[in-house]
């Protein structure tokens, strides 16, 4: 039990260091030391930084997966589970204001490194996207639904990327206000052409 334990914390301080500092630039010895752990210890549960790395993304899909099934439940209505995603942005606006999104951040960085992770970490992504689609599908969008679901995603990861450039938590209130407006314009028409921001 102590094992599992000392395992998941391991993850989770991976998982915040990661985010915090990115994978290149975050140590064993520094993940060591968040846990409060000995360096023998940690090799005893992870022997490689691409091992802890393929359990943090395992860890933020779980997690992922997560809240869109309470989403799922917490939401009447298909708009009102697409505010829930857009709403992330403003429930984490202090870290994604000095981090950036945790998504786009790991993603764009193990694309830069060509890391083999990278496809799993896109997993992140895919992940939104399809609950996404699924939401304007129920909305009546069927014609373009992954269209407008990877225009949500765009942009969203482009609010994060700004508010992180500027440190401007105010942009990303402003933004969300034009998010939650485009997607009320969503739910009253009815064609199939993705609306532009």
């Amino acid at each position: 039990m102590a094992n599992k334990l000392t395992r998941e914390c391991i993850v989770e301080a991976a998982d915040r260091l990661f985010y915090e500092q990115g994978f290149e630039h975050t140590s064993f010895a520094q993940i060591a030391q968040a846990v409060g752990i000995s360096r023998g210890n940690f090799y005893y549960h992870f022997k490689t930084k691409d091992d802890i790395l393929d359990a943090v993304i395992a860890y933020r899909v779980v997690r992922t997966s997560s809240m869109l099934d309470n989403w799922e439940v917490q939401g009447d209505r298909p708009s009102d589970r697409i505010r829930s995603f857009i709403g992330i942005l403003v429930m984490n606006q202090a870290r994604i204001k000095r981090y950036g999104c945790p998504v786009g951040t790991l993603c764009t960085e193990l694309a830069k490194l060509n890391h083999p992770a990278r496809e799993n970490a896109n997993e992140l992504f895919i992940l939104f996207r399809v609950w996404l689609r699924r939401q304007f599908e129920l909305l009546g969008r069927e014609q373009d639904a992954d269209a407008l679901a990877m225009h949500l995603l765009a942009f969203s990861q482009g609010v994060a990327t700004l508010a992180n450039a500027f440190e401007d938590e105010g942009f990303i209130d402003s933004e969300v206000s034009s998010l939650n407006a485009w997607l009320e314009s969503v739910e009253r028409q009815n064609n199939t052409q993705p609306e532009v921001l």
